[in-house]
């Protein structure tokens, strides 16, 4: 009968003892804290931007702690995009912190119609929610994931001529340098592929010209280019000839702005002296 008693007797005992561990463990174990570090907007281009949240998590204890369950979602002015998240598994030391990173690519065209209608804004809202899962020794411990707050769009460049200056002069045509500024209107830095158009002297088109790549314009920064274009008299009208020989004109660039695969129509109309 004693033999038949020893099994459960041990049982208890480890069963006990497994429970004050517990117990132990739960009173010296301190709880990790998970808060909000800041926001960061890169990539911005008339496309679209890269837009990543990151967070920290501190761990005061003596023993290392991993992330093990992610419930993220992403919201930009109330309509949801995709979002990535950290590698699951993640090592957060002993005593140590560690930034969580949830990054994601946000399409302008999957949050509006047309993209004017988003670069004509100021800023626009994002907001985040979910929760996290950390497995601690004392199982697994649940974060919630909560804010919201505002970023800075892009907007459409400035795109501006200075008067032009005639080079070359015969009675067949003309070549003519069309200086021209891009000048980025946001403080994010902006990637511009080219700037391309038509242009119209008096009202009469004189050819097309294009900026090449401007590349990366910095926040608030300003690109200046120069275009020739030989424009031959007899295809040109007459008040773009007399312009062109002395005189003012209004000069007109039908263009689109190509940035970030996508392209936005610019139209431009300023009066301009010619000068030689």
């Amino acid at each position: 009968m004693k033999r038949l008693l020893l099994p459960f007797v041990a049982a208890s005992v480890l069963l006990s003892g497994c429970a004050l561990l517990s117990e132990l463990l739960t009173e010296v174990f301190q709880k990790p804290t998970f808060r909000f570090k800041n926001v960061a907007v890169h990539n911005a281009s008339l496309a679209g931007l890269s837009l990543d949240t990151v967070w920290q998590l501190d761990n005061p204890n003596t023993v290392g702690i991993s992330l093990a369950a992610v419930d993220y979602a992403l919201f930009v002015d109330d309509k949801q995009v995709v979002a990535g998240t950290p590698q699951k598994g993640l090592q957060i030391p002993a005593n140590g912190a560690t930034e969580l990173t949830f990054p994601a690519e946000i399409k302008f065209l999957d949050l509006v119609p047309a993209l004017e209608t988003m670069l004509t804004k100021e800023t626009a809202t994002w907001r985040v929610e979910g929760s996290i899962g950390v497995q601690t020794p004392i199982g697994l411990l649940s974060f919630p994931i909560a804010m919201q707050d505002v970023f800075e769009t892009p907007k459409l460049p400035q795109v501006q001529f200075a008067n032009p200056k005639v080079t070359n002069l015969s009675l067949q045509g003309a070549t003519v340098e069309f200086p021209v500024s891009v000048t980025n209107r946001s403080t994010l830095p902006l990637a511009i592929n080219e700037v391309v158009g038509t242009l119209f002297i008096a009202g009469a088109p004189v050819g097309t010209v294009s900026t090449g790549t401007l590349g990366q314009l910095e926040g608030k920064g300003t690109r200046q280019v120069t275009l020739p274009l030989t424009i031959n008299f007899f295809s040109a009208g007459t008040a773009a000839v007399s312009a062109i020989r002395g005189g003012n004109a209004n000069l007109k660039f039908d263009a689109t702005i190509q940035s970030g695969g996508a392209q936005v129509p610019l139209k431009l109309d300023q009066l301009v002296s010619f000068v030689r």
